[in-house]
């Protein structure tokens, strides 16, 4: 099962025909076996695009314009991108944001005095971008809606109201459309405050919210209790909403994408997780392994919730009108799928989501011509109070119509898909912990906010420098991603089971370099000869060390040869071309890679060829003690040949070499 990227339990999708166009056919096809070829949420990126080709979404609330069920569109798009690294999925998540942000910054049309946590969420379209690009406009367009939170007014007790027009009300709905944004935020401008915050209006939701009987939570809170809706005692909406409870469970899962590992308040979140996802389970339709409107008023729902004995249904009028629904089944498998991948979740929690996921594709999911596809059963709307009223009650919740390829469930389909594409190999790495280097190589540059920041081969770095889509590769495998800013100890290195090093840094990329010492090289040999798995990447010689490098490689017999090879004269991509067959012993695939301006590599003692290509040593491997090192010329899987934004041809498949190479060093890990 380890490479079989199938998706759980349907036969998969045929591709429709945009995806051909965008050359998706040829690349999948060199990465078979490690990238999902075919898969509905494939196919339904395909339709997206297809539909929608500009990425003005003919939404509910927001025709065309800028909104929140544009933004959900734009999330599942971009876990597309990060999961198979389809170029098509960037330039339409860019080419989407690009309607809103002109030149100076400004998002056209936005309404700054409703002051509505929904037309937050969009932000995280705008701060990927930018992420990617490094361009300061989309800096200041998510600059502009970090400051609206600033001015977002707030109840007594500090959370956020929904919105200018619902005073003192806090939805589930609001985790989603501010929290991700803003912990992105944090972590990308370095706001490390912003995390008391963001922590803050998450955890009062679940102390005031949730049901302590079902562990479900209620859609509203009216921290004032003067809604003609809320209990006149707790403040709560009468019923539990399922795309509500979706969006919180999304929010908690997204957050802590971005959460500091050492914050106080990050183990309080991933408990919030850990008990909605057990209330979520516990209302699991039996039948179907899909999710009702209203939550736990389903008629068949026998459900059990783990240490807290039965949970006694109580259908609505023995569950007359209320109907499975799309969109927050797909938030539930998205959640599940991710929380177990993360770590966050037990291994057993993957099973109910591959029910779901099931469940999804027989209940809703229909192909028509030319394999379009569509989604049906998303609940158009659901809210509190208003004009006209909405009262929050069963009948007002069943009372609502669904529609098909809805945006909202739509995006949410595609961040579920995301997610099971990559759960066949979840379970492998689990507990362990993939340490990047970040002090041999630790060039900086100037962020748009003028910040001083680590970047070239670093797992957040989104740019065409860094290391995101090859941490990526690691997470696939439920690996943990760290980073080491200092030169490496015993004891830094006993909490990694693989560490990677890559082109190590000369005056000209760093006027400070720190180089390899003895030390140093003392504390790595003793880790991989207990059981460590090392990964070096060396460069060229006019842009890494080698001399204080090769003090530590020649311990396993490798030696990196300060040349210059693989010269590239402009588009002539065949010179920087380099053939990985199968059966490497590491590369479990064959691979077309491309190696731009390498060095080359000696072995001796326990080290043994593994590439060679015209007579040199490109990559290698070493058994010393217990551990294992890999040695390649060049840092070849970087975004910037990985991500596929660029014009090297769809044919060389780095993304796919990377997840193979992440395979075999999790392997090999003790």
């Amino acid at each position: 099962m380890l490479m079989d990227m199938a998706i759980f339990g349907f036969e998969a999708v045929k591709r429709v025909a945009p995806l051909v166009v965008l050359g998706l056919t040829v690349r999948m096809g060199t990465a078979q076996g490690v990238i999902a070829q075919d898969s509905p949420s494939r196919a339904m990126a395909a339709s997206v695009m297809k539909m929608w080709p500009t990425g003005a979404v003919l939404t509910t609330v927001h025709p065309g314009a800028w909104g929140y069920e544009e933004g959900v569109l734009l999330d599942g798009m971009a876990a597309e991108w990060h999961s198979t690294a389809d170029e098509a999925d960037f330039k339409y998540i860019k080419n989407a944001v690009d309607k809103y942000v002109t030149e100076d910054g400004a998002i056209t049309d936005y309404k700054a005095d409703g002051h509505t946590l929904d037309d937050i969420e969009m932000g995280r379209a705008v701060l990927l971008v930018y992420r990617v690009t490094q361009q300061a406009k989309y800096y200041k367009a998510a600059k502009f809606l970090h400051d609206q939170l600033e001015l977002q007014p707030r109840t007594a007790s500090g959370a956020y109201w929904h919105k200018q027009i619902y005073p003192n009300q806090i939805w589930l709905d609001g985790a989603y459309m501010a929290g991700p944004f803003r912990a992105a935020y944090a972590a990308t401008f370095h706001e490390p405050k912003d995390f008391d915050d963001i922590a803050k209006q998450i955890l009062l939701m679940d102390a005031h919210m949730r049901d302590p009987k079902t562990g479900l939570m209620k859609h509203g809170w009216d921290e004032s209790k003067q809604m003609e809706w809320a209990n006149k005692r707790t403040g709560l909406s009468p019923e539990v909403w399922a795309r509500a409870m979706g969006w919180y469970c999304m929010a908690l899962v997204d957050v802590l994408d971005w959460f500091p590992q050492e914050h106080p308040q990050r183990v309080k979140l991933v408990e919030a997780l850990q008990r909605s996802m057990e209330a979520v389970v516990a209302v699991q339709d039996n039948e179907t392994g899909l999710w009702w409107q209203v939550m736990d008023r389903g008629p068949t729902q026998k459900a059990k919730l783990t240490g807290q004995g039965e949970l006694k249904v109580i259908p609505g009028k023995d569950g007359k009108g209320n109907y499975l629904e799309a969109s927050a089944s797909c938030m539930f498998v998205y959640a599940l799928a991710k929380g177990v991948r993360m770590g966050y979740l037990p291994q057993y929690d993957e099973g109910k989501a591959k029910r779901g996921w099931e469940g999804i594709q027989k209940q809703f999911v229909t192909s028509g011509a030319e394999g379009m596809m569509t989604l049906d059963g998303t609940v158009k709307v659901g809210g509190l109070g208003g004009n006209p009223y909405r009262s929050g009650s069963y009948e007002y919740y069943v009372g609502e119509k669904t529609q098909a390829n809805d945006s909202k469930g739509i995006g949410a389909f595609l961040l579920a898909g995301s997610e099971m594409e990559q759960a066949p190999t979840e379970a492998l790495g689990q507990w362990k912990t993939v340490l990047l280097d970040a002090w041999f190589n630790s060039q900086t540059r100037k962020n748009a906010a003028g910040q001083t920041e680590l970047f070239h081969y670093k797992w957040d770095d989104d740019a065409n420098s860094g290391f995101a889509f090859f941490g990526r590769a690691f997470q696939r495998y439920g690996v943990k991603l760290a980073t080491e800013t200092t030169s490496p100890t015993t004891t830094d290195l006993s909490k990694a089971q693989i560490y990677v090093l890559a082109s190590p840094d000369i005056p000209v990329k760093n006027p400070t370099p720190n180089y390899m010492d003895k030390a140093s090289g003392d504390a790595i040999e003793a880790w991989v000869k207990a059981g460590g798995v090392l990964i070096l990447m060396e460069n060229d010689v006019t842009n890494s060390e080698f001399d204080h490098f090769n003090t530590m490689s020649e311990r396993f017999g490798i030696h990196f040869n300060p040349v210059i090879r693989n010269k590239v004269d402009g588009d002539k991509w065949e010179m920087g071309t380099v053939t990985i067959p199968e059966g490497t012993g590491v590369f479990k695939h064959p691979h077309k890679a491309y190696l731009k301006e390498i060095s080359t590599i000696r072995v001796s003692g326990p080290a043994k060829a593994v590439v060679t290509d015209q007579g040199d040593v490109l990559m290698a491997v070493a058994k010393y003690g217990k551990g294992t090192v890999f040695a390649v010329v060049d840092p070849w899987i970087y975004n910037e040949y990985v991500d596929r934004r660029n014009k090297l041809p769809v044919e060389f498949d780095g993304f796919a070499a990377a997840i193979d190479l992440a395979g075999w060093a999790v392997r090999q890990a003790k």
